[in-house]
């Protein structure tokens, strides 16, 4: 075939513009090709050599060939000497009938000749860990890495470096530094490694197993929440073009999967902004604390980067939840929850269906523990309807959301953009201020990485930021200080819908697609402002005093922030453990000799670990939580600073913390305020 391409493009290019194919392992559009599995290999006539297609350039008058006997054979061999190094684990691995590796020894019919495995890693350093599961998002099995460099450009990218690779040759490996755990590193769980890697080397922590059998046993009470990326996405996995809305399709396979409520996170995004703009605005009118430019909170992979590497920051974080962990809340001991607990008095078994690998993380902080049970990312829950056997693409497109926590707005659609939190927020901050604002902020829309910006007559300029690493270019100097009101940061490039949970695609436009279909929702919804939905109007009335930023809400909807590995990080996630009888939990916080004094008559000092353990587990009364109420548990004061503490009781006291140089706690004192 005859084929024009662009100047600059590559031979991988223009064999894919033709029409021909030509196999890849290492290549992803939106990064320099590596050309290190030598997959893409084809012959150039008037070459002695076959060249890699993914970073040869196209010139005039080029003949290729793509399938000649040698290359096939060759692309054999490469097959074989990677089999040589790989786990045959496919019947179990996560990535079985989504991994590349696996989809060209389908396709070229490879055996697997190798009787004895050449075992990963290098002889000369074998420190370096393979396996590793500590991180509460992304589990890491390198004996199944091939080398491909994808993760390691993925993290360059975002300008996070957790990982590199290290030794040479045979004994190559991407590994964090100095071989720490991932959770010990700067990772910050945004998952765009795993959405690169072609093989089951980095996946997402799999919780989809644990909710089929919950389904399965039919014993608890489901509620199901969806996140607005999802619904533009979930079709990829089943071979809908990208960006196609399949809402109601999502809705009906959730219902298949046998879940009694579906609800819909666009409906607590809304809540978000009810809370969000009204904090801007109290900031803005010096009625609150903490500092503008206000940023928002609703990305847990921005505020792992924040109170890991800036906590400076921290004063200028949005105190306010994401929409997951309210809507976490609100199925915990909103109306729904009232409903089932006057039904079987059970609680519910909740879970969130997120395109981020992050909130999985998120679900677990201090604060938010026990709210969410299980969140799955989207490929998960694609996995979830092929083991069921649903045929996705067959069912209707007409699945409606359960009420309450079914109806949203517009607004609450675009948060799956990069830019859409900013503009729902708009949208509500200019009529609380009565500005005849446009209801469309095109300036904040858009998925290529980088900062978009809007002046808002009469209030000031706002910034979009796309990308972690792009935020880390924003902070690189104080001009945002002095230019911005309000500053969205989203980690993944193009927002939640470039979500390291989403499908994986080498399709250079695809995030061009899923955007077009969250903006397609807005423009076609009833209504496109949040403070316009009614049933978020009647949750205030009902459980919220009737009004942002109440006592109740700011309990129930806000959250509280702390530098990592610090005193008040280390207090913070203590308590949460207590308030979960966590003993062990609990207990892995602290030194041996740790001496933990409550102050109290009853239960006095705990001196030693095992101490502490044993007075969690044994001494303390156990949590009687009664469905459809509020869980009460610690809050910290203040959301950003400091080490005074609200009990469940409602009682304050402030604690003394002291950390050992390992950063366990190692004094624990209570002291009633």
């Amino acid at each position: 075939h005859s084929v024009r391409v662009a100047k600059g493009a590559t031979l991988l290019d223009a064999i894919n513009k033709s029409g021909s194919h030509v196999p890849t392992l290492c290549f992803h559009p939106e990064f320099e090709p590596r050309a290190v599995c030598r997959i893409c290999l084809v012959d150039v006539k008037g070459q002695k050599k076959p060249v890699p297609a993914c970073r040869t350039k196209a010139e005039e008058g080029q003949d290729i060939v793509t399938n000649s006997d040698e290359l096939k054979s060759f692309r054999r061999r490469d097959l074989q000497f990677l089999l040589n190094r790989h786990p045959n684990d496919c019947m179990r691995c996560e990535a079985a009938g989504n991994c590349k590796l696996q989809s060209l020894v389908q396709e070229e019919q490879v055996e697997d000749m190798w009787t004895t495995k050449t075992k990963r890693g290098s002889p000369e350093h074998p420190e370096h860990c393979l396996h590793d599961h500590t991180s509460p998002s992304i589990f890491r099995d390198m004996e199944k890495c091939i080398e491909c460099g994808l993760c390691v450009d993925a993290c360059a990218a975002q300008k996070i470096n957790a990982i590199g690779f290290a030794e040479r040759g045979s004994g190559m490996l991407p590994i964090t530094a100095f071989d720490k755990p991932l959770s010990e590193t700067g990772c910050i769980s945004c998952g765009q490694c795993v959405l690169r890697c072609p093989v089951g080397a980095l996946i997402e922590r799999p919780d989809w197993h644990r909710v089929l059998d919950v389904l399965d046993s039919r014993k608890r009470k489901t509620i199901v929440q969806t996140a607005p990326a999802t619904r533009v996405a979930i079709g990829e996995e089943f071979g809908v073009t990208g960006g196609t809305v399949s809402t109601g399709k999502l809705v009906n396979a959730l219902r298949e999967l046998g879940f009694d409520y579906v609800t819909d996170t666009n409906f607590s995004a809304d809540l978000t902004i009810m809370e969000e703009a009204n904090e801007l605005l109290q900031r803005l009118n010096g009625e609150r604390d903490g500092a503008l430019p206000l940023f928002t909170s609703c990305c847990p992979g921005w505020i792992n980067y924040v109170e890991l590497n800036r906590p400076d920051l921290i004063p200028h974080l949005s105190t306010t939840k994401s929409p997951q962990q309210m809507h976490g809340t609100v199925s915990r001991c909103g109306p729904l929850a009232k409903k089932i607990a006057a039904e079987t008095g059970e609680e519910p078994y909740v879970v969130s269906i997120m395109p981020c690998t992050a909130k999985k993380d998120e679900s677990v902080r201090p604060g938010n523990r026990g709210d969410i049970d299980a969140v799955l990312t989207t490929r998960e829950l694609a996995s979830m309807i092929r083991h069921r056997n649903i045929p996705f693409v067959s069912l209707s497109n007409d699945g409606k959301y359960d009420s309450p926590m079914g109806v949203s707005s517009g607004a609450g659609a675009i948060f799956g953009a990069s830019g859409g939190v900013l503009e729902a927020a708009l949208r509500t901050v200019a009529d609380a201020l009565e500005l005849d604002g446009p209801i469309d902020y095109d300036e904040v829309r858009g998925v290529q990485r980088g900062i978009k910006s809007a002046t808002i007559e009469g209030v000031g300029s706002v910034a979009a930021v796309s990308s972690i690493g792009s935020a880390i270019d924003l902070l690189s100097n104080e001009e945002w200080k002095k230019k911005y009101l309000m500053i969205e940061v989203m980690a993944c490039p193009g927002g939640c819908l470039g979500g390291g949970g989403e499908p994986k695609s080498d399709d250079p436009e695809i995030l061009q697609k899923r955007m077009k279909g969250i903006y397609n929702i807005d423009s076609s919804s009833t209504i496109r402002k949040s403070h316009e939905n009614m049933e978020v109007q009647q949750l205030y009335h009902d459980m919220l005093d009737g009004k942002p930023l109440s006592e109740t809400s700011e309990r129930l909807l806000h959250t509280q922030y702390a530098t990592r590995g610090s005193a008040r990080d280390k207090l913070s996630r203590f308590l949460s453990a207590v308030d979960h009888r966590d003993a062990k939990g609990a207990a892995s916080l602290c030194s041996e000799n740790v001496i933990w004094n409550t102050n109290t008559g009853i239960y006095g000092a705990a001196c030693g670990k095992d101490a502490v353990e044993c007075l969690i587990q044994y001494k303390l009364p156990k949590v009687e939580k009664v469905c459809g109420d509020e869980f009460l548990r610690h809050r910290l004061a203040s959301p950003i600073k400091g080490t005074d503490v609200i009990g469940p009781d409602g009682s304050k006291h402030h604690f003394e913390v002291v950390l050992d140089n390992d950063g366990l706690i190692k004094g624990l004192t209570r002291n009633s305020m």
